[in-house]
């Protein structure tokens, strides 16, 4: 209980903690994960550090640190790393896959009313309000990004050559990222100091106790580096994500919706460099451009649906998995919704394999890297990258939100006025994601009705 651990003297370390006990509070964890990576990161520290004193802050921020490098949800492998950090693998895997479970439920749910009942008045009107407020929190996200990420001009140079790259010459994300991490490690040869952006997550320079992984605990036997632990890590994983795709290749051969989306997911799990926001146009690129899975309407409803979820915002692929699914009807007509299901299943599965695989191959592996330049600035410039194509993102949702008929037809002036108060609430007032999205859903219900 929380109660009696905030009794404990500071100078006495907590109870252990026993892999049961760790269950219920990752399950608890995932259901209650909103604010995005900050929120979710935030929670973690207020509980893990301060309240239940499970590990200490120094020790907190070192394997944030670490998860930061990595592509893929910093905090699904943050709270990946602390439950193998204390309970071995399966601690990290029950941490992990807790982290993401119940948004996957809740996402699988609500994708479906969306797909099944989305001309219902009801819900065409509270989207009709969400949509411009996504535009609006998508905006907020490249200036947070940016104002963390663009410290000098040969970074903000990075980032307008990504968005002009993406935006007039339409250039691939995963060659922009490749470009940027050149970019990046030549630069943190050349010019260093243009490649060294301190702060970060700031330094671990509190003290809330005795914790049972403390500054000065050992590393435990099982995260020390051994070469056969990593080939272990590494063939397995290998193997978890090579079975699945030889039996959908082998079942429905590789041109099918699903063996697609095994792929697809695969590459856009490698290329999250920066957090969701930055792999959104990769996903848009594929998902709406070369596949066809879903509408760039929808792809718009589905970001509103992610934001409004516990979990990492990535979860959003969930829901083009479930779209593509039941809008192909892969299954046949009188199985849609297993269809939308097991596509959301698989998506996630391919998503967030290499995340496990990263903690559990990498993590013995953190002393060796962290604070390493050569390490961190290819990160440093695609972060910078990532800023032009998070704004490229914003332009593409504005687009579509305000003139829904191109250009050529009527501007959309209710949908500049929800995504103008979104603005303000973000920017002025700095409310929440959610407290925004529930009340343009309202407004646009309202709007909807008397207009």
């Amino acid at each position: 209980m929380d109660a009696p651990q905030q009794q404990i003297p500071d100078n006495i370390s907590p109870a252990p903690v026993t892999l049961a006990q760790a269950f219920w509070y990752w399950l608890k964890l995932g259901f209650i994960s909103f604010g995005g990576p900050a929120g979710q990161i935030s929670i973690m520290h207020q509980d893990l550090v301060e309240r239940k004193r499970w590990i200490s802050e120094r020790r907190f921020l070192h394997a944030l640190n670490y998860c930061m490098v990595l592509p893929g949800p910093e905090a699904q492998q943050l709270a990946t790393y602390i439950g193998w950090l204390m309970h071995r693998t399966w601690g990290g895997i029950l941490a992990g896959t807790l982290f993401v479970l119940p948004s996957l439920l809740i996402l699988i749910a609500l994708s479906w009313v969306y797909i099944a009942f989305g001309d219902v008045p009801l819900v065409a009107g509270l989207f009709y309000g969400i949509k411009p407020a996504v535009t609006a929190i998508v905006v907020q996200a490249a200036h947070r990004i940016g104002s963390r990420a663009l410290k000098n001009n040969g970074l903000w140079a990075i980032a307008a050559a990504s968005f002009v790259a993406i935006f007039a010459l339409n250039v691939p994300f995963p060659a922009i990222v490749a470009s940027a991490a050149l970019i990046g490690y030549i630069g943190g040869r050349v010019a260093p100091d243009k490649f060294r952006v301190e702060g970060g997550h700031g330094k671990a320079n509190r003290s809330f106790g005795t914790a049972l992984i403390d500054d000065d605990t050992p590393t435990p036997e099982h995260a020390r580096f051994r070469w056969s632990e990593l080939a272990k890590v590494i063939v397995i994983g290998g193997l978890l994500w090579l079975l699945p795709m030889a039996l959908l290749t082998v079942t429905y051969g590789w041109g099918h919706t699903l063996t697609q989306m095994g792929w697809f997911f695969t590459k856009a799990a490698l290329l999250t460099f920066g957090g969701a926001y930055a792999v959104l146009p990769y996903v848009y690129q594929g998902a709406v451009g070369q596949y066809g899975w879903l509408t760039p309407t929808q792809m718009i409803d589905g970001l509103a649906l992610g934001e409004t979820t516990p979990g990492p915002l990535i979860m959003v692929v969930a829901f083009v998995g479930f779209v593509g699914g039941y809008v192909n009807a892969i299954f046949g007509p009188d199985m849609l919704f297993l269809a939308g299901a097991m596509a959301a299943i698989l998506v996630t599965w391919f998503t967030f394999l290499p995340s496990f695989i990263f903690i559990l191959a990498g993590g013995p592996l953190v002393e060796s890297t962290h604070g390493d330049l050569k390490f961190t600035a290819p990160l440093t410039a695609i972060t910078a990258a990532v800023v032009g194509v998070i704004f490229n993102l914003a332009l593409f949702f504005g687009y579509h939100v305000l003139w829904p008929q191109g250009f050529a037809a009527t501007f959309d002036w209710p949908s500049a006025l929800i995504a103008l108060s979104a603005a303000v609430a973000l920017f002025r007032y700095k409310r929440s994601v959610i407290q925004v999205i529930a009340a343009s859903a309202v407004l646009g219900l309202i709007l909807k009705i008397l207009l």
